[in-house]
């Protein structure tokens, strides 16, 4: 079935179908023989049906969603789910209305999770690539150091120092990353290693 003439909430249904949607006042034996059709491959049906819960629907997923592309894909998803599942509907479900809603807000909360595993991978790409945090100090000291040099000079650091610069820049650590490793405030940490890499620049006679 082609979803394309109705794919965003409160649009009129394709065909025509207003004049045909008003005649019916949408209650629940109305939806259950609705339904019915839609299983039999009805797409008439299916567009009054749509028209008659759609708000609803999308209203729910924007509620779980907030987003409101994200809540339109969601109600594209329910329906192409519908259409595809409609036969299969019986009474003990509860009523169209509730059985809708049970899939609209499993589809919803789906895409909240599959939006938060991309932003996981996304987070965990960034710390094995070693996409760390610099700045201008970082920079004319890195792409400069020798490993002799730097461990001579390391000792010459605060206790404290010494393990945040360590984390950052031999573990490959983000800022946030180091902050949480050992339990303080990411400007704490940025200064830490900031301050540190300054005794760094003026032990090594970085200019």
């Amino acid at each position: 079935m082609d979803f394309s003439g109705y794919d965003r909430p409160g649009q009129s249904v394709p065909g025509g179908m207003e004049g045909q949607s008003s005649a019916k006042r949408g209650s629940d034996e109305d939806l259950v023989q609705l339904l019915f059709e839609a299983g039999q491959g009805n797409q008439e049906s299916f567009a009054l049906f749509y028209d008659h819960t759609v708000r609803r629907v999308f209203g729910l997923a924007q509620r779980i969603l907030i987003d409101t592309e994200l809540s339109e894909d969601a109600t594209q998803e329910v329906y192409l789910q519908v259409w595809k599942a409609a036969g299969q509907y019986v009474r003990a479900a509860g009523t169209p209305m509730a059985w809708l809603m049970t899939i609209g807000h499993r589809r919803a909360v789906d895409k909240v999770r599959s939006q938060q595993r991309s932003s996981d991978r996304e987070a965990r790409y960034t710390a094995v690539s070693g996409d760390v945090e610099r700045d201008d100090v970082v920079d004319s000291v890195t792409g400069r150091l020798e490993a002799e040099a730097v461990v001579e000079c390391l000792d010459t650091l605060t206790g404290r120092q010494q393990e945040s610069v360590k984390l950052a820049y031999y573990g490959g650590l983000t800022y946030r990353q180091v902050a949480e490793k050992l339990g303080a405030a990411v400007p704490t940490i940025k200064s830490r290693i900031r301050d540190g890499l300054l005794r760094l620049k003026d032990c090594l006679e970085v200019s």
